[in-house]
């Protein structure tokens, strides 16, 4: 399995023009990005909150501090959680930063390909015949949550804007 490194620049969505080039680990198994917090304070992006206690691969617990900030790659910009990372922690490029810049990582070819932005919809009001007749379409899915109604997630543009 090969490694992803990109470089992908980070700036302070208070201050979008100042921003920072960073080179990255694209780990689509992290949750969040880990920027180093000296890069994060010199951008002006300030901790959310107290420590957080965040669990590695390993199984083991560490704790950190989290913010928000603005990731920009080629011609995408998109905003995302990040870590403020400490000395020895890698800089990882997680998956909601991946997907807030529309992005998802092909895990074979290890490259990067366009996330297909899909929005949901959920009409409770639709004749229930109207729904079986779009799942044997196949133009929806339904899931079914225990104890709860069932939800119905339109896939085509069909039903977009329901």
């Amino acid at each position: 399995m090969g490694i992803t490194v990109l470089e992908i620049e980070v700036a302070n969505p208070a201050r979008p023009s100042v921003a920072e080039k960073i080179n990255f680990l694209v780990d689509s198994g992290a949750i969040y990005s880990v920027v180093p917090a000296s890069v994060l304070r010199k951008l002006g992006i300030k901790p959310l909150r107290a420590k957080e206690e965040f669990r590695l691969a390993d199984g083991s617990k560490i704790e950190r501090r989290k913010g928000i900030a603005l990731f920009r790659y080629e011609r995408k910009e998109g905003g995302a959680d990040v870590i403020f990372g400490e000395p020895g922690d890698s800089t990882l490029l997680g998956a909601l930063t991946l997907e807030a810049l529309g992005l998802a990582l092909d895990p074979i070819r290890r490259e990067l390909k366009p996330l297909p932005m899909i929005l949901a919809g959920w009409r409770p009001e639709l004749d229930r015949f109207e729904v079986r007749a779009a799942l044997r379409a196949k133009r929806c899915e339904t899931q079914v949550i225990p104890g709860e109604r069932r939800i119905t997630f339109w896939t085509t543009p069909l039903f977009a804007g329901c």
